[in-house]
């Protein structure tokens, strides 16, 4: 069984959202979803400056199994994109809450995402989905 760090929040499209400022978010995909897509070989994402939609793809993981779409978990702007994937995509695979977070996002509006889920609410969808 995989671990979901408590201090992150989820989506049901399988990516964490961590706070680092107070309207800024760092975005990466879980260990469920790292595991499920197999090695990654290639990350898709937006420049910086590009603004996102909550909900809307923004970007995507090629694994030697699949193409996979990447959902912004709240609106605003790319601020940062993790410079280690173009050249290490894997740090996806091997570090997924770490060296393989993707993008950092300033949010507009509130900077709260709605409809964000904890560490267990993120199990309990992952084991009601199976």
């Amino acid at each position: 069984m995989s671990h979901y760090p408590d201090h992150l929040k989820y989506t049901k499209d399988h990516e964490w959202v961590e706070k680092t400022g107070d309207k800024r978010v760092r975005v990466g995909v879980t260990d469920f979803a790292q595991k499920q897509l197999g090695d990654i070989v290639f990350v898709d994402v937006p420049t910086v400056g590009r603004d996102v939609e909550s909900g809307e793809p923004f970007g995507t993981l090629e694994s030697v199994k699949s193409v996979s779409e990447l959902y912004a978990p709240l609106s605003g702007r790319v601020v940062t994109v993790n410079p280690d994937l173009e050249g290490d995509p894997e740090n996806i695979n091997t570090d997924p809450y770490g060296d393989g977070w993707i993008v950092e996002i300033d949010a507009t509006g509130t900077g709260t995402p709605d409809g964000l889920l904890d560490a267990a609410q993120y199990q309990k969808h992952i084991t009601d989905e199976d």
